[in-house]
């Protein structure tokens, strides 16, 4: 019986010879079955791995599949470029839970499968899947449309979401597909308008393992674009042959194309040349641009997740009243979220998918003929995205609409539009006419478009997105439309446009040779404003009619219970000198069997450096992280200078921190990659403080020298200075020596003494605890989320039972020995300063110094003498 929904039961297939399962995979080895069981109301999950002999290699797979009789759909589960099977189980076990007979496995040459990288080739890994398919149809748990054709969909992200689109293509069994932040057409991606993605192309075939990995022919052509730096008419071939592409009038499924909008790899145009091709063959076709993607940003995993099993609910298991969404959806970032500091996200739909040119408005700029310089080397080059740099802190900037970028002057040319009067929403790719001169005959461009403020002090790259132009015959001048990235941007009302047209970028290869090139414009900047895209309105529910007397029992409740105002409490002008005070504290996290942080209170003073101690597990970074506003505590306050500390608090422009290793860009010198940052800020540069910072940070002549060629000490200065530029008052470092030498590690401890002797604040946390008995003033002991003790050192230190006599000449043996065998004294030791003394617990400082007068003995000075070592481990009771 064929259940596949209307519109799909008359799909042709193309002939085929079916091959037992039992003759075309081979089950090498199994590790047995088991049962995972994710809470107490959802039911079990089986799992059984097996490795199968697959056309020639090994393929490496698990098989999940709910604990309740009959037959199911399958659905096969692929996994991201460099990943395996093991990226993909927890999606799985939610499929399977869910009612679905799931497949993963490693695509070879990954996990603990064999073979060579193919890059989805048509006689590897979509020959692979087949197989798999055979396999699944030979299941007893998988349900079948007719013998030999199991009911089964697909999903994965990236190089997964390929392969889900090629199967598609080549195997008329599969029943349909939600791929994820992936490539139509490879070639493009990778060689965009002709130009090499240098850096992108580099990452990937380092992922996969290096070179080596990969099949002869595909490490011999990306080893000759690589050292041209110019792709060939074979090199594309061979990548287009391995796109889904390549198949797109054979996949007649229904697809749900989710793609990233931060993503400088595969971005929007990809999946909307698919939308295109898979609308044209007659299947349904739903677009779903996320806020994340392969540079960073959110990846919305949890509702793409759920979307994709909507998706397969209505397409595999025919339930014809599940929602699957919208036909298009486009997630836009509004502001912070005010509890945990995170990106606020919201969907704007269109019941069609608008495609990347509707709704065109045109854009007037203005600007003379311009000329400027492809540099010799192509180098240095300006900066637009950050690949393979996804969980840096810059590229997070991007899910705020914020991010980083860098032209060089006289290395672009640039025009402007007027202000906006009215808040304009680009949704799609904008164009542009310039006329393009150059010096040599073979010219590269990159196109982008920014959002300029209205003092023009901060300019964003939306999205972090440049467009590159091979123009040839470019000798004797040439008019060329751009197509500029997709995008989803709102340009605010009084800020304007600007089209830079410049001749490098990080990720791409650029001419060697020097060239000028001249432009000019040629016509309107046209965007395109979907206008058919909009937020939904949410429907009033029933109770609103009763809201007043809902206001009523809400405030009587309210009243009642005590609940705290969300407001931002008013500043307390008595600690407006005081940079830190923490009261009463407390944190407990989601699914935790005990409170984090529990009724911390202390307070820190100008020009001190405090030290925060414990050990693991005591709650020192989830108090930075509070401090810093990154989290909200569950009970009690922090102020800053009297100001309550919210995520967003204004006032946490006055805290620097250092809390992990920054991503510096290798080959900018120093002093350009705190420029970079401090310009992301979108701060005035006056502000920065820039040379002060540097000062402190003691990097002398080294601030002009790459940062590839910096030791690690010196990169962790850099890091310091970068968090203390705009000389913030409070100063936060988590772990600042990590990594350093001796010698090093006494330079970091000079900076924060610098930087503390201005009047400024430092909190460290630090586990050398030597070094805090150096550089702090003052410290914070935790142990098991409490305050066990907060003081300055020399009398946290001084509190022990040890005592250092100062003596004003060396003290002979004899006499030591005389003194150790005083009453309440344990020991008595010579040391070069005079005799190290530890008392018992009937011995007293004042009877000691009574006895060594009686002993003659040359005092000079007592002095309680204990490491912080010694007194750490009393005061945690040894629990380091």
């Amino acid at each position: 019986m064929d259940l596949r929904p209307p519109g799909l039961r008359g799909r042709l297939r193309r002939p085929r010879r079916w091959i037992t399962a039992a003759a075309s995979v081979v089950v090498l080895a199994g590790a047995g079955t088991w049962t995972a069981v994710a809470d107490d109301d959802a039911p079990p999950v089986h799992q059984a791995d097996r490795v199968m002999a697959v056309n020639g290699v090994r393929i490496d797979t698990s098989y999940f599949t709910p604990d309740i009789a009959g037959r199911h759909p399958a659905v096969l589960l692929g996994h991201g470029f460099g990943g395996s099977k093991n990226d993909v189980r927890e999606q799985a076990e939610a499929l399977a839970r869910d009612g679905y007979a799931v497949l993963t496995w490693s695509a070879r040459g990954f996990g603990k499968s064999t073979g060579k990288v193919g890059l989805n080739g048509p006689k590897a890994e979509v020959a692979d899947v087949e197989k798999l398919i055979d396999w699944l149809a030979e299941q007893p748990t998988v349900q079948l449309d007719k013998k030999g054709d199991p009911r089964v969909g697909m999903a994965g992200g990236s190089y997964g979401g390929a392969i889900a689109l090629l199967t598609a293509g080549h195997d008329a069994r599969v029943d349909a597909i939600a791929p994820a932040i992936t490539y139509w057409n490879l070639s493009d991606a990778l060689f965009p308008n002709g130009v090499f993605k240098k850096l992108w192309a580099g990452i990937f075939v380092n992922t996969g393992g290096g070179c080596d990995k990969f099949e002869p022919q595909l490490c011999e052509m990306y080893q000759r674009v690589a050292e041209a730096g110019t792709p060939d008419a074979a090199a594309e071939k061979m990548l287009e042959e391995r796109s889904p592409s390549a198949v797109g009038d054979r996949i007649k499924v229904p697809t749900l194309l989710i793609q990233g909008q931060t993503d400088s790899l595969f971005p929007l145009d990809q999946a909307d040349a698919a939308e295109k091709a898979i609308k044209a063959n007659g299947a349904p076709v739903d677009v779903d641009w996320i806020a994340g993607g392969h540079d960073g940003g959110d990846m919305e995993t949890s509702r793409v997740q759920s979307r994709a099993r909507s998706w397969f609910d209505r397409y595999l298991k025919d339930e014809k009243t599940t929602d699957t969404g919208p036909a298009f959806r486009v997630t836009r970032t509004g502001g912070v979220d005010s509890t945990d500091g995170a990106a606020q996200l919201r969907g704007a739909s269109d019941d069609t998918y608008p495609g990347l040119e509707s709704g065109r408005k045109s854009i007037a700029l203005t600007g003379r003929e311009q000329d400027f310089d492809n540099p010799a080397g192509a180098n240095p080059p300006a900066v637009s995205a950050l690949p393979g740099l996804g969980g840096s802190g810059l590229s997070q900037l991007s899910s705020l609409g914020v991010g980083v970028s860098l032209d060089f002057p006289g290395q672009f040319a640039r025009f402007d539009s007027k202000p906006v009067t009215d808040d304009l929403r680009i949704t799609g790719a904008p164009t542009a006419t310039v006329h393009v001169k150059s010096t040599t005959d073979d010219a590269v461009l990159f196109a982008k478009v920014y959002d300029v403020s209205p003092n023009g002090t901060r300019q964003v790259l939306p999205s972090q997105l440049v467009s590159p132009v091979r123009v040839e015959g470019a000798k004797s001048g040439k008019d060329v439309t751009i197509t500029l990235p997709a995008i989803d941007h709102k340009i605010d009302t009084g800020h304007r446009l600007r089209l830079v047209l410049a001749s490098t970028d990080l990720g791409y290869a650029s001419p060697a040779a020097p060239a000028t090139y001249t432009v000019s414009l040629k016509g309107d900047l046209e965007v395109p404003t979907a206008p058919g895209v909009s937020t939904a309105a949410a429907p009033l529910p029933s109770w609103v009619w009763w809201l007043p007397l809902a206001g009523a029992v809400l405030a009587l409740l309210l009243l009642l219970t005590g609940r705290r105002r969300t407001a931002m409490p008013a500043p307390d002008p008595e600690l407006a000198e005081v940079p830190l005070q923490i009261t009463d504290l407390s944190k407990k996290y989601a699914g935790g069997d005990r409170y984090s942080v529990r009724d911390l209170s202390f307070r820190v003073e100008k020009g001190q450096v405090l030290g925060l101690l414990g050990p693991n597990g005591a709650g020192k970074t989830t108090s930075l992280r509070m401090l810093m506003g990154l989290i909200k505590p569950d009970g009690g306050e922090i102020r800053v200078f009297g100001h309550a500390i919210r995520p967003g608090a204004p006032v946490l422009s006055r805290v620097g921190s250092f809390v992990e290793g920054a991503g510096f860009l290798p080959h900018l010198s120093g002093r350009e990659n705190l420029e970079l940052y401090w310009q992301a800020t979108g701060r005035p540069a006056e502000d920065s403080h820039l040379d002060e910072a540097l000062e402190i940070a003691g990097l002398g002549d080294a601030l002009a020298r790459a940062v590839r060629t910096y030791s690690q000490g010196m990169r962790q200065r850099l890091a310091i200075a970068q968090a203390m530029l705009g000389l913030p008052d409070l100063l936060i470092l988590d772990e600042p020596t990590n990594g350093l030498d001796p010698p090093q590690i006494r330079e970091m401890r000079e900076v924060m003494i610098r930087y503390a002797a201005a009047g400024r604040t430092v909190i460290v946390s630090s586990h050398l605890l030597a070094e805090v008995e150096q550089t702090c003033t003052h410290l914070v002991v935790m142990d098991r989320g409490r305050l066990v003790q907060a003081g300055p050192v020399a009398e946290i230190i001084g509190s022990g039972d040890t005592l250092l006599v100062g003596t004003a000449s060396p003290v002979e043996e004899p006499i030591v020995e005389k003194v150790a065998a005083l009453p309440g004294i344990v020991s008595a030791l010579r040391t070069d300063e005079g005799i190290l003394i530890r008392l018992g617990s009937d011995g007293s400082a004042e009877r000691l110094v009574a006895e060594l007068v009686r002993l003659e003995v040359p005092v000079r000075s007592v002095g309680p003498h204990r490491r912080l070592e010694d007194a750490f481990l009393t005061l945690i009771g040894g629990a380091a």
